[in-house]
């Protein structure tokens, strides 16, 4: 009888925004192991990016895997992407646990990799989502460099300045009247030479600012002002 580890894996990210929920992951696989009269030996719960292997749980796994007393000839998982989002450590690690006796399987995603053809299906199951990682990555890139030829602002606002929102509902800035006040007295006086450094914080303070000497320092250095 064939018995396995049930590795479940969902990032924060993933489960907030594509419901991918640790609980219906292994529901699936122990409703998979019942139907084909596996025997679920462990159940590991990964909370963990899968651009790489080093991850506490699947450490963990693969160092109990080594142990001679294991029991596990099967470590199933939902999709290939559980099991990892990038190609060339997925095959690095398929012929690490194949040398301990060990056979990963997607249950969803099922590949007889005896047969040389499915390779290549396996290729496309673990580079499609790093493609998609990659273009996500892109997109933010030049949707980003759009938004700045247009005048938008993407970030936290700087100090004397708010983050609104335009008619077209996209990211501006505009600015708060009583902090921008203050930043405006201290570089006046800055420029003017009326007190040292130390002496404009001090009565900036005076005039209602909460600013600690750090954020100070930070609005005199920075070139947005």
């Amino acid at each position: 009888m064939e018995t396995a580890d049930l590795y479940v894996r969902v990032s924060t990210d993933e489960q907030a925004d594509k419901g991918y929920s640790q609980r219906n992951q292994e529901e699936v696989l122990v409703r998979y192991c019942n139907n084909h009269g596996i025997t679920v030996n462990r159940v590991i719960y990964e909370d963990f990016s899968a651009k790489t292997f080093f991850r506490p749980e699947w450490s963990r796994l693969l160092g109990q895997l080594k142990e001679r007393g294991n029991k596990s000839n099967l470590v199933l998982f939902t999709k290939w992407d559980r099991f990892s989002r990038n190609a060339g450590d997925a095959y690095m690690m398929i012929n690490t646990l194949r040398k301990l006796g060990v056979e990963p399987q997607a249950i969803e995603q099922p590949l007889d990799l005896s047969i040389p053809e499915n390779k290549m299906m396996l290729a496309f199951y673990l580079a499609a989502p790093e493609v998609e990682n990659d273009r996500g990555s892109l997109n933010i890139f030049h949707g980003m460099r759009r938004g700045l030829k247009e005048g938008r602002w993407l970030w936290m606002a700087p100090y004397g300045y708010g983050n609104a929102r335009d008619n077209f509902k996209r990211p501006v800035i505009e600015i708060e009247e009583e902090e921008a006040a203050h930043v405006k007295w201290i570089f006046e006086n800055l420029a003017a030479a009326n007190y040292s450094s130390e002496q404009v914080i001090l009565h900036a303070r005076g005039r209602g600012t909460k600013l600690h000497k750090n954020k100070f320092w930070r609005i005199v250095r920075n070139p947005f002002y």
